[in-house]
């Protein structure tokens, strides 16, 4: 099993900057696509971008040019840096990760909140 835990959530004026972390831990040998979703109130999850373990990367357009992922696999650690926020991106952003057989990996979340 792999372990996930988000940080770097808070409070941002529109137009700010914010950058999420997601730090893995446990059986990190059977990682595979890692990804960043979030949820905003009263919606459903939604991915906003994905990152295979060499690097690839793939971004939801409401997040494209914007929002940017990586993954440093020798820190244990995936990054979302998030510019040019805006209200719609309040949310709670969820760390993902795929292991392969059909097992996957959730964190439990961190909040942004973004004002205009």
């Amino acid at each position: 099993q792999v372990q996930l835990v988000e940080s770097g959530g808070g409070s941002a004026q529109a137009g700010g900057s914010l950058r999420l972390s997601c730090v893995f831990s446990g059986s990190i040998f059977r990682l595979g696509v890692m990804a960043w979703y979030r949820q905003p109130p009263g919606k459903q999850r939604e991915l906003v971008a994905r990152i295979s373990r060499g690097g690839e990367t793939a971004t939801a357009d409401s997040a494209k040019g914007r929002f940017t992922i990586s993954r440093d696999n020798a820190k244990k650690t995936m990054y979302l840096q998030m510019n040019s926020l805006k209200s719609d991106d309040t949310a709670v952003y969820y760390c993902y990760a795929a292991m392969g057989s059909g097992m996957e990996s959730w964190g439990k979340g961190t909040l942004v909140t973004v004002s205009s």
